[in-house]
């Protein structure tokens, strides 16, 4: 359930950032960026300090390589769906929703890999510490 619950939290992030719907972050801040400016800084941060934990311990843990590999397999997957007709690209908002299904993806398995290869191995893993 908690990597469930990882992939969430990357796909509610990419999503309130940016979405085909008028319910997104970037155009709630075009059109409010000078009224509501102090509110609009407050939660671009907010949404940054979401984007640094997931993007550094994504890249900590599978590293860019890793994520090459994952963002590829999921386009696999994609592109298999679309040969065998379940998928088509010709709807730009699915396409949209599809990217960003895919990113969450490769930051939900960036944020749980350490909890996977601990399942799969029976190795628990630890942080280098600098001495």
């Amino acid at each position: 359930m908690g990597i469930f619950l990882r992939w969430l939290g990357a796909f509610v992030l990419l999503a309130a950032t940016y979405n085909p719907t008028e319910w997104n972050f970037i155009r709630w801040a075009e059109a409010n960026w000078s009224n509501q400016m102090p509110l609009t800084l407050l939660l671009g941060l907010l949404l940054g300090v979401g984007y640094l934990v997931y993007v550094g311990a994504t890249l900590r843990s599978i590293g860019a390589f890793g994520i090459v590999l994952v963002a590829a397999i999921v386009g696999a997957l994609v592109w298999v769906l679309i040969d065998y007709g379940v998928l088509t690209l010709q709807n730009p908002q699915l396409n949209l929703w599809l990217g960003l299904f895919a990113l969450s993806v490769v930051l939900g398995i960036g944020l749980s890999w350490s909890i996977i290869r601990q399942r799969l191995s029976g190795q628990a893993t630890v942080d280098e510490v600098e001495q």
